[in-house]
């Protein structure tokens, strides 16, 4: 089978095709036969190295954090899906291994595929849906009804779907986005959108309750000036929090990084505390309970995937580009071979 694989930390250029041998379902695993697989900022991220302090890798790794396609065979034990089930995932944070032709993986990150979007268009949504279900959810953002969200890049994978589910939720949400990206918030039911290009969030007089940060903007001197005191903000592209490492970042590791990130958010974390409020920052956690909620609101339509582009394997290169671009509104998909 081919994957792609990063043979170190770098650039574009690290970045090749390898041949390997179909794997075999362990026990509790499935095997799925890959139909597609969605980029997302974490993936130039983790081919970078930018997280190696948390989640170091042995090269050649796998790359790819989440994927569609069909169940072809069970390991042992397996019980909760069947041959020819259609399904999505969002893989393991640390195994990664989306970007392959086959995956053997644990059936309980395993969720049905939304049975009314075509299965490659079904990739958009695992890592982002999840993300944006969690910071929105009850253990960070406790979004509710009526309060005011501001989403900052509000164009992209997460963001678009942040907007949908915040209105689902009975919020106002003001989004930022490019003149390029205004249609697509404005159609994912954006409220109010702010030209980044041209403005600023803090020339605008409106105050949030709550703020979800995409994009890592200087929120120690824009965003926490707009916060409402008692208002929380929660980003995935900021600087990292003691709170915010993940929990299999454990032991000597977790003691050593738990300073640096206290250093990397301390003017965040201060300026948040002038204005009254919290920062924080989070990594989604798989949740395969949570992704098929998502997959229901699909079917229910209820929920819209945003597509930005797609390209076949042999291609990845340019989706990989598309993707560094930041200029994709909306998910950039790599399509396997069938």
């Amino acid at each position: 089978m081919k994957a792609i694989a990063y043979t170190r930390y770098g650039g574009p250029d690290v970045m090749t095709v390898l041949e390997l041998p179909e794997q075999r379902p362990a026990e509790n695993q499935v095997l799925i036969k890959v139909a597609a697989v969605g980029l997302n900022p974490v993936d130039a991220m983790q081919r970078a190295g930018t997280m190696k302090m948390l989640h170091p890798y042995k090269f050649p790794k796998i790359a790819g954090n989440e994927l569609s396609g069909v169940i072809t065979a069970l390991g042992p034990g397996a019980s909760r899906f069947a041959v020819g089930d259609r399904v999505v995932s969002r893989v393991g944070k640390t195994a990664l291994g989306a970007l392959a032709q086959y995956l053997a993986i644990d059936e309980f990150l395993v969720a049905p595929a939304p049975k009314s979007v075509a299965l490659v268009n079904a990739a958009a949504l695992p890592l982002a849906g999840l993300t944006a279900q969690q910071a929105l959810g009850a253990n960070h953002l406790d979004l509710q009804s009526g309060e005011r969200l501001l989403v900052t890049g509000g164009a992209g994978g997460v963001g678009l779907l942040a907007i949908q589910l915040a209105k689902l939720a009975g919020a106002h949400v003001t989004t930022t986005a490019s003149p390029e990206g205004r249609q697509v918030v404005e159609q994912a039911g954006a409220d109010f959108v702010i030209n980044y290009r041209e403005s600023k969030v803090s020339d605008y007089a409106e105050r949030f309750d709550k703020v979800l940060d995409l994009v890592g903007l200087e929120t120690d001197h824009d965003v926490f000036t707009r916060v409402r005191a008692g208002g929380k903000v929660v980003s995935i592209s900021g600087p990292l929090t003691p709170e915010g490492i993940p929990a299999e970042v454990s032991g000597l590791r977790r003691a050593l990084v738990r300073p640096v990130a206290a250093a990397m958010s301390r003017k965040a974390r201060k300026a948040a505390a002038a204005a009254g409020a919290t920062y924080d920052f989070f990594f989604m956690e798989p949740d395969a309970g949570g992704l098929a909620l998502l997959c229901g609101l699909v079917d229910a339509g209820k929920l819209k995937l945003g597509i930005d582009s797609t390209y076949p394997l042999d291609d990845f290169a340019s989706a990989f580009a598309r993707l560094e671009s930041r200029r994709a509104k909306g998910k950039v998909i790599i399509v396997m071979p069938s």
